[in-house]
């Protein structure tokens, strides 16, 4: 019963390395330090939903097993990111040995790059005067937000999207657990607008099945509030051939009908671009035109005005 009430995003997370789709040479890595019970500090760095806490805590759950209270310790340094967490919490449980037949304990600290500079000085301090019994494993967005002392410390690993086929056959098993018809256009324009995270692709799937078990092309979009990409790509095609009022009138129908932000449509109109049958120079033009408007979007100017003075440029760009 407590499973049902789950986000889908706990429900389907691997709880074992063999489960974690993508990843593979990771993957492998990571069974390796299983194997020989053994491993270095790590830093996992990747954009968000692409399995970075889902490996830890697959790892911890592999080298620990009924043991892994008493030795494993997760932190999110989002929520505790100054000094007095590392010089406390931290410092307390990396001196401690370890309990049961664990070889060493493991620490794993979550968005390690919001950790502040004072932070992460006091961190690779206790890293090195703990070596022996506790080993650290960082996630970040970015790790060049790490200093370069930590990364040193560290074997890095680095997090890719999910490709489509592998998103395909992960949505394609929560799909069948969930007693739901997935249309393969649908499993595509969840795999559009999750981008490889797998994270926003299960909560794209749990709200469309919130309205309805068949899930279609149209559902997806509307639950994610994307537009389709066609409605995006007929929007610019319109502007470029000079036809600026049709194209008003489609920008219409994507803020009412999906509720875009400025920045939402910018960002499809950047990712349509590539695949317009143009010359290459007036492609090129066409995304100097749209950083631009970015821009002005990100210093606060009117959304309605610059998207459409946008398109306006759009027809005069050759």
């Amino acid at each position: 019963m407590e499973a049902d009430i789950l986000p889908w995003t706990e429900k389907y997370r691997p709880r074992k390395l063999d489960e974690v789709m993508g990843q593979e040479e990771t993957v492998k890595s990571l069974k390796a330090f299983v194997k020989r019970k053994n491993m270095p500090n790590m830093l996992f760095a990747g954009p968000p939903g692409v399995g970075k806490t889902t490996c830890a805590l697959a790892l911890a759950h592999e080298l620990f097993g009924d043991s892994i209270h008493g030795n494993f310790l997760e932190l999110n340094a989002s929520d505790d990111r100054g000094i007095d967490i590392v010089r406390g919490r931290i410092k307390d449980f990396a001196r401690s040995v370890s309990m049961g037949d664990a070889p060493f304990k493991l620490i794993f600290l979550d968005e390690g790059d919001a950790l502040t500079s004072d932070a992460q000085q006091a961190l690779r301090r206790t890293m090195e005067a703990n070596s022996s019994v506790t080993r650290f494993i960082i996630s970040a967005n970015y790790s060049s937000r790490i200093i370069e002392p930590i990364q040193s410390r560290c074997a890095v690993f680095r997090f890719m999207p999910l490709n489509n086929k592998e998103m395909h056959k992960a949505l394609e098993h929560v799909a069948k657990s969930e007693k739901l018809k997935l249309d393969d256009a649908a499993s595509e324009a969840v795999f559009y607008v999750s981008e490889g995270d797998m994270r926003r692709a299960l909560n794209t799937l749990q709200g469309c099945a919130m309205h309805s078990e068949h899930i279609t092309l149209e559902l997806v979009h509307k639950t994610s509030s994307r537009a389709t990409p066609k409605e995006v790509k007929d929007m610019v095609a319109m502007a470029i051939a000079g036809k600026f009022v049709e194209a008003r009138e489609n920008l219409d129908k994507l803020i009412i009908t999906y509720g875009l932000s400025g920045e939402d449509i910018l960002y499809q109109v950047y990712r349509e671009i590539p695949k317009l049958e143009l010359p290459e120079k007036q492609r090129m033009k066409l995304i100097e035109i749209v950083g631009e408007y970015n821009f002005r979007l990100v210093q606060g100017a009117n959304e309605r005005i610059q998207i459409e003075a946008l398109l306006a440029q759009f027809a005069v760009a050759k």
